[in-house]
């Protein structure tokens, strides 16, 4: 049984990805060079938005856009449960508290509903954002979500690096994740497994002129050149922080983001195949429950498994799988489960979040993989849970 293992994601690196990194070493600029504006223009493009900016990772955008956003020590900031570490860490990194949302328990979105439960938590603090993840790949409801948080005077932050693509239908209207029509900023990430790569490396979308700037200085160590002063002078207000993304590394970002129309058709034809093959695995196997007004470019396929009609723990089912040659993840353990969040905040009650990691498991999805790759990875899982 055991071959080589596919991965749940892995990057895409071609010939011409490598020559554009390597021209960008032959060139005067390794970095703070003009390839980075190239890259940041061309994603402002791509995704419908007035601005973006380069950063060292998605982390990293998550943290400057809470600086450019002044978010201060003691105010609220809410995040949902099922997500990275680095959507609550951005609030902590600035000294904001965070308030965790509850998510559908079917899809791992935070909801209008799960948002207003998490509003009744904030006890009179002063609440600054409220930051969306777009899950696996789905966009969450962001006019919903704009309009709880705007009435209770905050701002949505997207956090995005899954969604790099998606587009959604909100009522009549096209949009497109990234384009910010609803929020503040949006935040991407490029690490290995998402749908472009730069090894690592971020972006921040916006449509303020003024939070772009904010942006750039923050992300080169808070540092501005006052118009008319001498060539070699600068000044620094406030310290910032380096996250700047070298030219090098944004080379490799453009020539990846010159492959996402067929990067995202590849990722929607295996989620497409990944829907026919695991069809006959229903009811023990089910794929996440997928909003009505999203049109994934999925990064993750994530299912969520009865484990206990299977009589299997999800070790088991995980262990096993590898011995197919498949390989799994789990997105996301809750976040208010940290011992670092427990510690400060107590023990939470979300019952959404816990239902989700309870069932969740990602199986391989990325373009790479072959067209009998999906079949194989519903075979496997068909012998393992003996469905």
């Amino acid at each position: 049984m055991a071959g080589p293992v596919l991965p749940y994601g892995r990057q895409t690196i071609e010939d011409d990805d490598i020559a554009a990194v390597v021209e960008a070493l032959r060139a005067d600029f390794l970095t703070t060079g003009p390839t980075v504006e190239a890259f940041e223009t061309a994603f402002a493009e791509t995704v419908g938005a007035r601005h973006a900016v380069a950063c060292a990772n998605g982390t990293a955008a998550l943290h400057l856009a809470m600086l450019a956003l002044d978010v201060q020590p003691g105010e609220v900031v809410i995040a949902p449960s099922i997500t990275f570490l680095a959507t609550a860490n951005c609030a902590r990194y600035v000294g904001a508290e965070v308030v965790f949302a509850d998510v559908d328990p079917l899809s791992g979105l935070m909801t209008p509903q799960t948002l207003a439960e998490a509003l009744a938590r904030v006890s009179g603090r002063k609440l600054r954002a409220v930051l969306p993840v777009h899950l696996r790949g789905d966009a969450a409801d962001l006019p919903g979500l704009a309009a709880l948080a705007n009435d209770a005077g905050a701002v949505l932050v997207e956090d995005a690096p899954h969604a790099l693509g998606t587009t959604m239908t909100y009522g009549n209207v096209a949009e497109r994740v990234g384009d910010a029509r609803h929020s503040a900023m949006a935040t991407f990430s490029f690490h290995p497994v998402k749908t472009i790569a730069t090894g690592e490396g971020g972006m921040v979308t916006t449509n303020d002129a003024a939070l772009a700037d904010r942006l750039r200085t923050m992300r080169s160590h808070g540092m501005i050149r006052p118009e008319g002063a001498d060539p070699w002078w600068y000044e620094m207000p406030e310290p910032g922080f380096n996250y700047r993304l070298p030219d090098i590394l944004c080379a490799l970002g453009l020539s990846q983001l010159a492959k996402l129309p067929r990067f995202a058709a590849r990722r929607r034809a295996l989620a497409k195949a990944y829907d026919a093959a695991l069809a006959p695995l229903a009811p023990m196997v089910r794929i996440a429950a997928r909003p009505a007004w999203s049109d994934p470019v999925l990064h993750l396929m994530c299912v969520l498994i009865d484990f206990q009609a299977a009589g299997l723990s999800r070790r088991q089912v995980v262990e096993r799988l590898r011995e197919y040659g498949v390989g799994t993840q789990v997105h996301y353990i809750p976040v208010h489960r940290q011992p670092y969040y427990r510690e400060r905040y107590g023990e939470l009650e979300l019952p959404g979040a816990e239902g989700w990691y309870a069932h969740c498991l990602s199986l391989p999805l990325y373009p790479g993989m072959a067209d009998g790759d999906v079949q194989k990875v519903a075979d496997a899982l068909k012998a393992v849970l003996g469905v």
